[in-house]
């Protein structure tokens, strides 16, 4: 019985049938579509859109940039001026001596009590130290000098005097009948109404300064006694000028404490006149030309930063402030004048600190306002809303509105309902 073959298609070598075109089609579709939704949940995940108010476990996927923390600080605003180190506003030294200039000491020269300024027609004139100026010739009255002159203390005067360098010049003669006892001159002068004892507090100070000279044997207090007479002839004579017992208003000088020579204002041989020395203070400081429309910093007793030209810097404090308001010299914009400034001068405490710096251009830093307790966030993690306003991104890619507060040190305080304490935020690249 003959067998029957059977060939395949592909036995044949046949091509195989196509299948439906309708079919391929469909499939076609399907997969551009998936294509396109996938796509478009990417593009909404970088923008970090869409879900404001899904949960928060459903965040985006994470993004590039670094996050930081709020933190809860005080924010504290800066400003930095420019200012001169120096010892101040040189002033003229309020000498009254008359007659012609014969020696002049160096700039820059420091004077201290009891020392000589300046000399006039040979004389020295002497710095003392006090607040009340010379305004009259210390000395007894002619009442008290014909009245209470006596002897009694010849001994106590001459030990004096031998601690002094020199033996006391009062005459010999013995006291008139009824003169007070020694201690008492100047006291019993002036109440009997006759003559009269000179009183004053110009005479305390003057008394006080000869005391801590070393010229003692007197009381330290407001009347010019026969004994405070002995101890300034003995201080005279120390100076080598003629032994009166009287200070004229032109042989001393007061000022608070020490003083640094300035400039001359004369020449040697020229007449004594008010500007024939000008001195400052011994202590540097530095003057600041604040500006007088942003001068609340400038308050007595603020504490600022002084920035020296090495880099260093030395705490100062505001010790004073001008009241009169003036354009810097040689400064002016568009309109000819320049911002009105007032003088503050800032005074440093540990005057080491400077080193040997006597003048030198320098920064001052004050504190202009200040938040405490308060949330913030670097500048840089600041974003710019497209509803207007700043926001942060939080670290799940969801954008919060905030409020902003005070910019200071690279910072800035910022507040809302959706801030608080330790939440990361992100920082864009």
């Amino acid at each position: 019985m003959a067998e029957t073959v059977v060939q395949t298609d592909h036995e044949r070598g046949a091509a195989p049938a196509p299948p439906p075109r309708g079919r391929r089609g469909r499939r076609t579709v399907l997969v551009a579509s998936a294509l396109v939704v996938v796509a478009a949940v990417a593009v909404v995940g970088a923008l970090g859109l869409g879900g404001g108010g899904a949960e928060e476990g459903s965040s985006a996927p994470p993004r590039s940039g670094s996050t930081v923390p709020v933190t809860r600080t005080t924010l504290t605003e800066r400003t930095t001026v420019d200012g001169q180190l120096g010892y101040g506003t040189e002033i003229p030294l309020p000498v009254k001596a008359t007659g012609t200039v014969t020696w002049l000491p160096t700039e820059g020269t420091t004077v201290q009590r009891g020392r000589t300024l300046l000399r006039v027609d040979d004389r020295p004139v002497v710095l003392l130290y006090g607040t009340l100026p010379m305004y009259r010739e210390l000395g007894l009255t002619a009442g008290t000098q014909q009245g209470t002159r006596q002897e009694t203390g010849t001994e106590q005067d001459t030990q004096e005097s031998g601690d002094q360098g020199g033996a006391d010049e009062t005459s010999g003669a013995p006291a008139p009948s009824g003169s007070p006892a020694p201690g008492g001159a100047g006291a019993g002068a002036g109440a009997g109404g006759t003559g009269g004892t000179l009183r004053g507090m110009d005479v305390l100070q003057f008394e006080s300064n000869l005391a801590a000279l070393g010229y003692t044997g007197f009381t330290v207090d407001e009347e010019f006694t026969d004994l405070t007479a002995r101890a300034v002839k003995r201080w005279q004579k120390a100076l080598g000028l003629p032994q009166t017992g009287t200070v004229g208003i032109g042989d001393v000088v007061y000022s608070a404490g020490e003083v640094r020579i300035g400039h001359a204002g004369v020449r040697l041989g020229s007449p004594a006149t008010d500007d024939v020395l000008t001195y400052t203070g011994t202590s540097r400081k530095v003057v600041v030309g604040a500006s007088a429309a942003e001068d609340s910093w400038a308050v007595r007793g603020a504490a600022v930063t002084i920035g020296l030209p090495d880099g260093k810097s030395v705490k100062g404090e505001v010790a004073s402030v001008g009241k009169s308001a003036t354009a810097p010299e040689g400064e002016g914009g568009e309109g000819g004048s320049a911002a009105p400034t007032v003088p503050v001068t800032i005074t440093i405490e540990d005057q080491k600190s400077v080193g040997r710096l006597e003048s030198a251009p320098v920064t001052v830093e004050y504190v202009g306002r200040e938040r405490a307790d308060v949330l913030t966030v670097p500048v840089a993690a600041l974003v710019a809303l497209a509803e207007g306003g700043h926001g942060l991104e939080t670290a799940d890619g969801r954008f919060v509105a905030v409020r902003t507060g005070l910019f200071a040190d690279g910072r800035v305080e910022v507040s809302g309902s959706a801030i608080r304490e330790g939440m990361n935020v992100r920082i864009p690249e």
